[in-house]
């Protein structure tokens, strides 16, 4: 399902990568795909942000290099590992760098910050998280990464709701005895309609058709009230390894190299399943030109 996965990892502080790394190399492992690892370096006084030209300090990149490729050997435990080395704001060059080797992944630690204390804190996992269109997974640095057996996704009947169920299913038809569970949260109950269903029922009922069109039996199941409360207290519920969930990209495309401050400090429900959910979290973003 995935073969390439983007890993970025900062060498001189393990705590930015120590808790995702596990996570990458099971998928990679289980995927058989590449581990791309990427370290980013500040620019030298007046240089330009960007990739280290050819001809730029080769000594400098030379042990950089050096340094990834031993970081690789040591922790890759026989997965494929494309080294990279990059300089410049960290959120620009895994963004370039994901969209350069057409990533199906990037994996990142996540401090557990609130969005306001991410933005002045420069997280670049908030920046990524917000302007990348790729899949992310985001492994807070408090959590245990366990195998990978129970899935949880969020259901929302969404365009790209629908992706992250097919995701979500991929994973689950790849890993033997794992079971997927699909989460519906309404902010308020809907009387049912003469068949006897609600919305919600409904809504559910077609995930799960959907689901088994994709060899998958997924239990569904329906709660309300505030969406990424419900959605965090199902998955510590259920003992969720993994959550998936969707997050729609509403801005134009002439925008979307630029970080918006409004959607960065507004309420997001995948923003707080991010920061509270008990599990690492895979967010499903809108593909470019949908």
């Amino acid at each position: 399902m995935f073969k390439k996965i983007l890993l970025p990892v900062d060498l001189e502080e393990e705590s930015s990568w120590k808790d995702a790394l596990p996570a990458a190399l099971r998928m990679a492992k289980d995927d058989g795909a590449e581990l791309h690892i990427l370290t980013v370096v500040p620019p030298l006084p007046g240089q330009i942000y960007g990739y280290f030209p050819e001809d730029f300090e080769p000594k400098m990149i030379d042990q950089g290099k050096a340094a990834i490729e031993a970081f690789a050997k040591d922790h890759a435990g026989g997965t494929q590992v494309v080294p990279h080395l990059a300089q410049g704001q960290p959120y620009s060059a895994i963004i370039d760098l994901a969209e350069k080797i057409g990533a199906d992944l990037i994996v990142m630690g996540s401090r557990g910050l609130g969005r306001l204390q991410s933005i002045l804190s420069n997280s670049a996992s908030q920046y990524v998280f917000q302007l990348s269109t790729r899949p992310m997974l985001l492994v807070r640095d408090d959590l245990y990464v366990r195998h990978i057996n129970r899935v949880m996704v969020a259901i929302d009947g969404t365009g790209v709701g629908d992706d992250a169920l097919k995701l979500a299913c991929e994973l689950v038809r790849d890993v033997p005895g794992s079971s997927l569970l699909g989460v519906h949260i309404s902010r308020q109950d809907i009387a049912p309609s003469r068949g006897g269903q609600t919305p919600a029922d409904e809504l559910l009922d077609k995930a799960v058709q959907r689901a088994r069109g994709f060899g998958v039996e997924m239990k569904a199941i329906h709660g309300t009230g505030d969406i990424g409360r419900g959605f965090c207290q199902a998955a510590e519920e259920h003992k969720a390894d993994l959550v998936v969930i969707a997050s729609q990209d509403r801005r134009p495309l002439v925008a979307r190299g630029l970080v918006d401050i409004d959607r960065l400090l507004g309420s997001s429900v995948s923003d707080y399943i991010r920061v509270h959910a008990p599990a690492p979290v895979l967010l499903v973003r809108e593909p470019e030109g949908r």
